[in-house]
């Protein structure tokens, strides 16, 4: 098993029976002589409900521990990133990356999959079923009334089974949609050539406006503080209404949720209190610890002043000597890498794994391209709480339904 992967459905499948039991005993008891002289072709409609409900269930399980997988995955390539980078910002997609690898993991076998499943946080008996599981996944987050745009194209590109198309083609596949994907060239010339046999390309595209949007006129100029000692101007937004806050004793830090419109997507940023530095966050956090502090019943909705910066981020990361040192070697080693689950090819490895991602706050909302109660103290009443990021915080972009994190990321520095 994946760490912090589980089955909702081991728990619920004895009371899923039992609702069904009550609700339809004729499915569950020998039919009667009446019964018997039913067509079969109407009994096996009843086959049928208890049928889809089942492979309901099923499906409802494999994207629970998907959605738990990609975002175990998320805050772990968080920390990593942060890490190597500390005093920069940080701007990916774990969705984005998840779903590139899962491309691949379909095909791998023995330690490349194993070590492909570890680091994608994907348990052993689950990742037989990644591919139901992203499928169920993108179609909750692209539902047909859905108030916001989200894009999302894969490709494999491999040398095994055609020459290699030109760097421009894939980079035209990313701009191959009625929407802008606000990503540069996603691959450089000279990147792609003849030893090349796997190349990995993933993007995806958000747009969302706030549920109420900033007023563009309070927009004011106003020192970020990069640390103690520097400070950088910043278009800082401002609000005044009702928002979801929390303090979080453990981190000593103060958490806002933002909803965009429709209320099916939330901004959470996780700001330091002033003095505390943001490694304290970053290193205690976890997605467990962070689905918990946005629960509704730790949160307080309470009318406040928000400040928040305007911001643009664009980020590259090389994804493939990330993934080595996490421990994920063996898929992009020519001789070792086992994909005999897509080729015979024995020589077939992955080459290139490379990401960029462009996030963008102003005021009328977001564009992308691609633990117990006890920490927890809610603000209290006296006056109207104010929060104001001036400073490094931490910052993701939820699917509330299905807790998936589309981005995340660190603002560090404008």
């Amino acid at each position: 098993r994946g760490p912090g992967c589980s089955c909702l459905f081991s728990s619920s499948f004895p009371l899923f029976l039992l609702l069904l039991f009550i609700l339809h005993p004729t499915i569950f008891r020998e039919r009667s002589w009446l019964e018997s002289q039913i067509p079969l072709s109407q009994v096996n409609e009843s086959s049928v409900y208890v049928e889809y409900h089942f492979s309901f269930a099923s499906r409802l399980c494999i994207m629970n521990t998907l959605s738990e997988a990609n975002g175990n995955f998320a805050i772990y390539l968080l920390k990593m990133l942060c890490e190597n980078n500390p005093s920069k910002n940080v701007c990916y997609s774990p969705m984005s990356i998840s779903s590139a690898l899962a491309m691949v993991l379909l095909g791998a076998k023995g330690d490349t999959a194993v070590q492909m499943s570890q680091v994608s946080c994907v348990s052993s008996h689950t990742y037989k079923d990644i591919h139901q599981g992203f499928q169920s996944l993108l179609s909750n987050l692209n539902k047909p009334n859905r108030k916001y745009l989200l894009r999302m194209a894969n490709r494999l590109f491999a040398e095994s089974t055609c020459e290699f198309l030109p760097v421009s083609y894939i980079n035209r596949m990313i701009d191959s949609t009625p929407e802008p994907w606000k990503i540069p060239e996603l691959l450089l010339g000279g990147s792609v050539d003849s030893a090349t046999r796997l190349v990995l390309v993933n993007a995806l595209y958000f747009k969302g406006k706030w549920q109420k949007e900033f007023d563009k006129e309070r927009t004011r100029e106003m020192p970020f503080k990069i640390n103690q000692r520097e400070t950088r101007p910043v278009q800082m937004m401002y609000q005044k209404d009702v928002f979801k806050l929390a303090y979080v004793k453990e981190v000593e830090a103060k958490m806002l949720v933002m909803p965009y419109d429709g209320m099916e997507l939330s901004l959470i940023v996780l700001l330091p209190v002033d003095g505390v530095d943001l490694s304290k966050v970053e290193n205690n956090l976890t997605f467990e610890k962070l689905m918990s502090w946005t629960k509704p019943d730790f949160m307080r909705s309470t009318r406040a002043e928000v400040l928040l910066p305007k911001f643009k981020l664009q980020e590259d990361y090389d994804m493939k000597s990330v993934f080595q040192h996490l421990g994920m070697v063996d898929v992009f080693q020519e001789g070792k890498a086992d994909l005999s689950g897509m080729s015979l090819e024995r020589n077939l490895c992955v080459s290139e794994c490379v990401h960029k991602s462009v996030v963008e706050v102003n005021e009328e909302g977001t564009e992308a391209a691609a633990s117990t109660m006890v920490n927890i103290c809610c603000y209290s009443s006296g006056g109207d709480p104010r929060f104001c990021a001036d400073h490094p915080f931490l910052f993701f972009i939820r699917h509330n339904e299905t807790n998936t994190l589309l981005f995340c990321g660190r603002f560090s520095s404008p």
